[in-house]
C-alpha cells in the first residue's frame, strides 16, 4: 500500500482554515472542493491514458486522452458527497458511483446501507473520496466492496488520515491489489470515541449540519 502525504503550502492553508471550529458550513464546503481538487492532481498521477492523434492549427499530432473503460469515482455517502464536485472539477470524464456506509458509534464498525456501482470493475481506477480515515473500518468496507467487484487498482482520497486508521487499511488490503491513499496530512492519534486528533471534527456535520 502506498501512502502520499501532499506537501503544499496552499494545501497546508486551507486545511488550517478547515480545522478551525469558526469556519462556517458554506466556507468549509468551498474549502473542501478546492483541497480535493489539489489532492486529486496528485491522485490522478498515475492514471491510465492511451494515444490520441489529433490536429492542431498548425499540424498534426498524437497526444493523449484517457484509456476506456472510463475511471470511476466513489464518494462514500454522506460526507463523501461533499469532495465530489472538487474530484469532477479535474476528471469531468470519469463516472460517479455511489457507496453508503456509516459507521456505529459503539462498535466503530462501518455497516453498509446503499451501493449504486456496476456489477463489474474489471479493469476500472477506482477513486474513492473519503473525508476522514480514522479507524481505517469505512474505507476497509469500501475498498473489500470494490474488489469483490473486479477492482485491482483502488485510490482513496482523505482529507486526513490517523495513523491506527492507516495500519488497519494496510494489515486488511495490502495483500488484494493495488491500493493508494493520498491525503492532505497524518495527524496524531485518535481519541476513545475513534475521532481523529487534531483532526476537524465530523466532517460530515460540518458539510450539512447536524441531521
Amino acid at each position: 500500500m502506498q501512502v502520499t502525504v501532499v506537501d503544499h503550502p496552499l494545501i497546508s492553508h486551507k486545511l488550517t482554515v478547515l480545522r478551525d471550529k469558526e469556519t462556517d458550513s458554506p466556507t468549509f464546503r468551498n474549502l473542501v472542493a478546492e483541497l480535493v481538487t489539489l489532492l486529486a492532481y496528485e491522485a490522478t498521477r498515475d492514471i491510465a491514458v492511451e494515444p490520441h492523434d489529433i490536429e492542431t492549427p498548425l499540424t498534426a499530432m498524437t497526444g493523449v486522452r484517457l484509456s476506456k473503460p472510463r475511471p470511476i469515482v466513489v464518494p462514500i455517502l454522506r460526507a463523501g458527497l461533499g469532495m465530489l464536485d472538487g474530484m469532477s472539477r479535474l476528471l469531468p470524464l470519469a463516472e460517479v458511483g455511489f457507496l453508503g456506509l456509516k459507521r456505529d458509534e459503539e462498535t466503530l464498525q462501518a455497516i453498509t446501507y446503499a451501493n449504486r456501482l456496476p456489477d463489474d470493475l474489471s479493469g476500472r481506477q477506482c477513486f474513492v473520496l473519503d473525508p476522514m480515515l480514522a479507524t481505517g473500518g469505512t474505507l476497509i468496507a469500501s475498498i473489500d466492496y470494490l474488489f469483490d467487484r473486479g477492482a485491482r487498482d483502488v485510490t482513496a482520497i482523505c482529507l486526513l488520515a490517523a495513523p491506527e486508521g492507516l495500519k488497519a487499511v494496510r494489515a486488511a488490503l495490502g495483500h488484494r491489489g493495488d491500493v493508494k491513499i493520498v491525503t492532505a496530512a497524518v495527524d496524531d492519534h485518535l481519541n476513545e470515541r475513534g475521532y481523529i486528533v487534531p483532526g476537524l471534527g465530523d466532517a460530515g456535520d460540518r458539510l450539512y449540519g447536524l441531521v
